[in-house]
């Protein structure tokens, strides 16, 4: 695995923090800090709590994840 390649999962949001920070519970029943990724950010998604979503999260910390998109 190289450290260019991210991890995609798919979770529920369960907690709106502020500073655009959220809490996550992925598939696994793994819970996990996430943000928003630029792109969701400079076009204004909104995000609420119950909402699916995609993330990316790196080898190294599974912990922390950065949403890249929201599902229906």
């Amino acid at each position: 695995m190289s450290s260019e390649e991210q991890i995609v999962a798919e979770g529920t949001i369960t907690l709106v923090l502020p500073g655009t920070m959220f809490r996550v519970e992925l598939d696994r029943q793994h819970t996990v800090l996430a943000h928003i990724s630029g792109k969701m950010r400079k076009r204004f998604i909104r995000l609420n709590r119950g909402d699916r979503v995609k993330l990316e999260m790196s080898p190294y910390d599974l912990s922390k994840a950065r949403i890249i998109y929201r599902l229906k």
